[in-house]
């Protein structure tokens, strides 16, 4: 197991996946899987390795999850790394049907199961607790300024 945590170290320490993408909507910048994919692949040329990433559709109680494997083989030592994430597909999703709701949670779990295998941090991201409380802050602090004149 030694050699493949070798390799993934370096990946990890060399990897740099910008956000690459933008929402218009909510005016935010993220990182999707094929950016990190774009990102991740010199790097494991370089190290000899191969990323794949599978998915399930599982049932967790009365819910549907997508559980996404991110696994790194080292093809020297043929030795194995992987991190899991689940993403819960929702009832309901306005203007799309069944498949493409599973397709958004497979999207959203691979994109996780990368960021934990490579120790991408995402704590910027929108759909974080984090961008919310700093959003919020930040409107809140533009309020205060603006009574100050």
């Amino acid at each position: 197991m030694k050699e493949v945590l070798k390799k993934l170290a370096v990946i990890q320490a060399k990897l740099k996946a910008p956000k690459g993408q933008k929402n218009s909507y909510g005016g935010y910048s993220y990182r999707s899987c094929e950016d990190i994919f774009t990102a991740v692949k010199p790097l494991c040329s370089e190290t000899n390795t191969v990323l794949t990433v599978s998915d399930e559709v599982v049932l967790i109680g009365e819910r549907y999850y997508v559980r996404a494997t991110a696994t790194l083989l080292d093809c020297d030592s043929e030795q194995l790394v992987s991190n899991i994430a689940y993403a819960r597909e929702t009832a309901v999703k306005k203007g799309m049907d069944e498949s493409q709701i599973t397709g958004t949670a497979s999207s959203y779990a691979r994109k996780y199961a990368l960021n934990g295998l490579f120790c991408i941090d995402d704590t910027r991201d929108a759909d974080t607790d984090e961008f919310h409380k700093k959003t919020a802050q930040s409107k809140t602090e533009n309020v205060k300024n603006d009574d100050l004149f």
